[in-house]
């Protein structure tokens, strides 16, 4: 038998395929399903509706002909961003949006991705920035890269990473629109124990940055650290977000201590 909620969705005369897709995009109008989310699989959607494949093929096909998704072959289907003037959508303390990458999230949202790479050098000395009221230090050597970060022609991160090389031997020569998050734990076998960040605002103005602005505009700015088992410290980022093409919602867990809070973002 189908679920109860699936139930209720075909009960109005409507295929299965038309009901389920509906409800599916309900959830990313009323912002259940956040753009660059991935919807349900269809092997998913057969076991949670116990329907057949076919049915389950036409609801992916259905949400995507609508534009309020897109498919990428071997990934999976991903709400895009349809927001006004696209604005960005990113939340903190999205784990899962952090481990997928600044890259592909935007590939996933419907974006075109392009990295500028302005430098990529060893530094033999450490790196250390104050974050939340505490010193973070990486020993060198350690990888400085800054890279400007585009979605469709328009520059939206100003991102400056320092990444240890002793943790993360030659991690220099790995590609740099990958997610570095993934690396630390699938080449590099680190477990991510932490991420310490401060998000403050700025106004940036105009010929005094990357940035093309043509008036003073604010920008996010982000410090951060992660920190991984034995509170070694892989990565600092120091990054500037063009704050006209940003939000940001906060996740919320009153059961947790606000100390042990680790807010992420890309």
């Amino acid at each position: 038998m189908e679920r109860k909620g699936a139930t209720a969705q075909i009960a109005t005369g409507k295929p299965k395929f038309i009901a389920l897709s509906e409800s599916i995009i309900e959830k990313i109008k009323n912002g259940e399903l956040q753009p660059g989310d991935q919807i349900p699989s269809e092997n998913e959607l057969i076991k949670t509706f116990n329907i057949s494949n076919t049915t389950a093929r036409k609801t992916l096909l259905e949400i995507e002909s609508k534009g309020w998704a897109r498919r990428i072959k071997g990934k999976g289907t991903y709400v895009l961003n349809r927001t006004e003037d696209h604005h960005l959508l990113r939340t903190l303390g999205s784990i899962y949006a952090t481990r997928r990458g600044f890259h592909d999230s935007l590939i996933a949202e419907g974006f075109t991705p392009k990295n500028i790479v302005l430098e990529k050098t060893v530094l033999p000395d450490g790196i250390s920035s104050e974050i939340n009221g505490r010193h973070f230090i990486i020993d060198g050597p350690v990888l400085k890269l800054h890279q400007l970060r585009y979605a469709d022609e328009l520059l939206i991160k100003d991102e400056v990473k320092y990444i240890s090389l002793t943790l993360c031997p030659k991690i220099n020569k790995i590609p740099t629109e990958v997610s570095y998050f993934k690396v630390y734990e699938n080449n590099y076998s680190l477990k991510i124990n932490e991420v310490q960040q401060t998000f403050s605002v700025k106004i940036l103005e105009p010929n005094t940055t990357n940035f093309d602005l043509s008036k003073p505009t604010p920008a996010f700015v982000l410090d951060s650290a992660v920190i991984c088992t034995g509170d070694k410290v892989v990565e600092i980022e120091q990054s500037y977000y063009h704050g006209d093409k940003y939000k940001f919602a906060v996740i919320s867990n009153p059961e947790h201590d606000y100390r042990s809070a680790n807010p992420v973002i890309l």
